[in-house]
């Protein structure tokens, strides 16, 4: 099994063009990277598009996510960029997609909580963001969203300033927003349970796009639902903690 700091070159040199940084940042950089190659490994990038980005500590209103251009699996934690909350570069080798940021920049603003903020065009979800009923509670991985997903309409490509507004209000206290015709948002108080969120809510699109849409189709009562989502909730700001070791070695083994 490779290391990460194989799989990274995280020697004490590899950092030199970052200097100083925290150790604290530098951990977030090889989460947040980590969390661009699994993400790649999971076929849920869209060539260059769609970003995950994370809150750096102790820097307020201080952002990291991938350089425009680069594909999520070369991504690396040294050459991830540093921007500020209208998705201004402060350190970094540039450029970032100022446009696709100001989705993130909108819900960090809005979200202080959300410190990691996953923006994806994966298959299964704009399959589900597409059907007038939204995510239904046909299987134990969409229970997770139970009472925890929002929905917000297609307006086109642009986020104008007034968009960002109604997204950010449609979105409210959730951990996930599907984008009717375009994607997912998914907010993590911590990289690991972005992804983790990130990873059920994918599960739970691909079970119900594989449901026939002409089956009769079994919904659990609304109290089985709301117990289940509970039940699913109760490790809080935990989740994702126990499984991430286990989804850092995915990206490791290859």
């Amino acid at each position: 099994m490779n290391s990460l700091t194989e799989k990274f070159n995280l020697k004490s040199e590899a950092w030199a063009d970052l200097s100083p940084i925290s150790e604290a940042e530098k951990q977030v950089r090889i989460d947040l990277a980590t969390a661009y190659q699994l993400a790649y490994l999971k076929n849920w990038d869209d060539g260059i598009y769609t970003h995950i980005s994370a809150s750096v500590p102790g820097e307020e209103g201080a952002y990291l996510l991938n350089q425009f251009g680069l594909r999520f699996n070369e991504v690396t934690p040294q050459n991830l960029v540093k921007v500020n909350i209208q998705g201004q570069i402060l350190s970094g080798p540039g450029p970032v997609n100022q446009t696709g940021f100001a989705i993130h920049g909108a819900v960090h603003m809005a979200r202080p909580d959300a410190k990691c903020v996953l923006h994806l065009h994966v298959d299964s979800i704009i399959a589900v963001s597409a059907q007038k009923n939204g995510l239904l509670p046909i299987s134990q991985h969409a229970l997770r969203f139970f009472k925890d997903i929002a929905y917000h309409h297609y307006q086109g490509l642009a986020l104008s300033a007034d968009e960002q507004t109604a997204l950010v209000k449609s979105l409210g206290n959730k951990k996930a927003i599907l984008l009717h015709n375009h994607g997912s948002i998914v907010c993590g108080s911590s990289i690991q349970q972005a992804f983790y969120l990130m990873d059920v809510l994918d599960k739970a699109c691909k079970i119900q796009v594989l449901s026939s849409s002409d089956a009769a189709l079994m919904n659990p009562p609304d109290n089985i639902c709301e117990l289940t989502y509970e039940q699913l909730c109760g490790d809080g700001d935990d989740e994702g903690q126990i499984e991430w070791p286990a989804y850092q070695r995915i990206f490791m083994d290859r």
